[in-house]
């Protein structure tokens, strides 16, 4: 039999919940739909492809497994962990659901709603990648801290949180399902937008595998850009200096600052240019 991708994530929510919760036994009892707010940390964003299904099950047998919250107001709670039966819930149009209440801090939040969904394998790569991100952002936790936390390797968080690093749309066509994660590493290995959104383009087109990407990625990477005209101006100074100076000399000007290099082939030659520089009466800069 096939391990469980729960198996790989420690002891899966229980983990996580602190270990003053478990003092006493959890108490279960049916709160109002209407009192529980949807969960700020929730990670997926995608529509559930099965909620109707899961709504029609619920309003034939109800919620069987209680949804955890924490209290935020006396009578008004948040959403922790249950998102997927929750929002089933409404849909069937169930007034009261069973709830567990847990005392929570917004970190401890988070991380139960990311391992959730990851023990359901129901987050698209992108919504893994920006769960993993609020955590570093806004609770301080490293990559090694995260990958303890929700049952990974630290090299899965790492690799999964490059993707945050491709162009905005092109994340979005990873939540809409119109590429793949191998998809998406394979466009990471390009340095600029435009060939990513160039690559994509075709990949969607041609509907191509990430085996074919990987090799349209690789030719890509061989082409050389060419090199910018140089500014005739620039061309004439360097000509200009190179007469006054008989020596090769090269211009780099970006925007108000540049460089220049004077080529010297010899001890006696340097000497001779600093000679000629000490000659020189150089205005004032105070």
């Amino acid at each position: 039999m096939p391990k469980s991708k729960e198996r790989g994530l420690g002891k899966g929510l229980e983990a996580l919940l602190p270990e003053k919760s478990w003092q006493d036994e959890p108490q279960i009892f049916f709160c109002p739909l209407e009192a529980i707010k949807p969960s700020p940390y929730q990670p997926r964003v995608k529509k559930d492809a099965g909620l109707e299904e899961l709504a029609a099950s619920i309003k034939e047998k109800g919620v069987l497994q209680p949804l955890i919250v924490r209290e935020i107001t006396p009578g008004l709670y948040e959403l922790v962990a249950g998102e997927r039966r929750f929002q089933a819930a409404k849909l069937a149009g169930v007034e009261n659901v069973p709830v567990i209440v847990k005392e929570l801090s917004d970190q401890e939040a988070l991380e139960l709603a990311l391992v959730e969904n990851l023990q359901r394998e129901d987050l698209n790569p992108i919504e893994e990648a920006r769960g993993y991100a609020r955590l570093m952002e806004e609770f301080g936790l490293t990559q090694e801290e995260i990958a303890r936390r929700v049952g990974k390797s630290r090299a899965a968080v790492a690799n999964t949180l490059r993707l945050l690093k491709l162009p905005e749309e092109i994340q979005e066509d990873l939540l809409a399902e119109r590429l793949t994660a191998g998809h998406a590493r394979a466009l990471l290995a390009l340095a600029e937008p435009h060939l990513m959104k160039r690559v994509r383009d075709e990949i969607i087109r041609r509907g191509l595998s990430v085996r074919q990407t990987e090799a349209l990625v690789k030719g890509l990477k061989k082409e050389k850009p060419p090199k910018p005209a140089k500014d005739p101006n620039l061309l004439a100074l360097e000509q200009e200096l190179a007469d006054l100076l008989g020596t090769k000399v090269r211009f780099d000007w970006r925007g108000k600052r540049g460089r220049l290099t004077i080529e010297f082939y010899s001890p006696e030659q340097f000497e001779a240019f600093l000679n000629r520089l000490r000659e020189e009466k150089w205005p004032s800069t105070s």
